[in-house]
């Protein structure tokens, strides 16, 4: 019997340099990130906090071990190809270990300046912005027809027209 995936998750971005440490997705099967460049992290396991989340997936997709990590948001993604999905975002700038070879891609540490040039997801662009704009804790919301974003709802208000400020 297959497990059903739970629609809540995590997804981190690791600092170190002015970099982040992106997964390029280019390994899995039927994914609906691939080619795109996102975070670390993925879905929460039976009875696990968002936190417990947070440090195995980054344990098991990277080898490192965080430290210090901070809540920056939590987005909403709603889709007409897949399920509603509710993620935890969090940046971390604290962590040890070795890292080890990630299963889902390839892990890249991308100078902060150069996030602009990669294949992102449209959505990801915007809380990447607010990341770096160190935006107080947010609630986004993107919708998506297809790989089209058509709606991104931040605090309760519409800014899909006013995104471009943004990655």
């Amino acid at each position: 019997m297959t497990k059903k995936k739970s629609p809540l998750t995590t997804l981190c971005y690791l600092e170190k340099n002015d970099a982040y440490l992106m997964l390029h997705r280019v390994s899995k099967k039927n994914d609906i990130n691939k080619d795109k460049w996102i975070g670390v992290g993925g879905h929460f396991e039976e009875g696990e906090s968002p936190e417990e989340c947070l440090l195995r997936e980054v344990k098991e997709e990277t080898g490192y071990q965080l430290t210090n990590w901070s809540f920056r948001g939590l987005v909403t993604f709603i889709s007409d190809r897949w399920p509603t999905e509710y993620m935890c975002l969090y940046t971390a700038d604290g962590f040890e270990g070795q890292p080890v070879p990630c299963d889902e891609g390839d892990l890249v540490w991308v100078p902060k300046k150069d996030i602009k040039d990669l294949y992102l997801w449209e959505g990801d662009r915007i809380f990447l912005g607010l990341i770096r704009d160190d935006y107080p804790f947010f609630s986004l919301k993107l919708k998506y027809q297809g790989d089209q974003l058509t709606e991104a709802v931040l605090d309760g208000k519409d800014i899909l027209d006013t995104r471009r400020q943004y990655y």
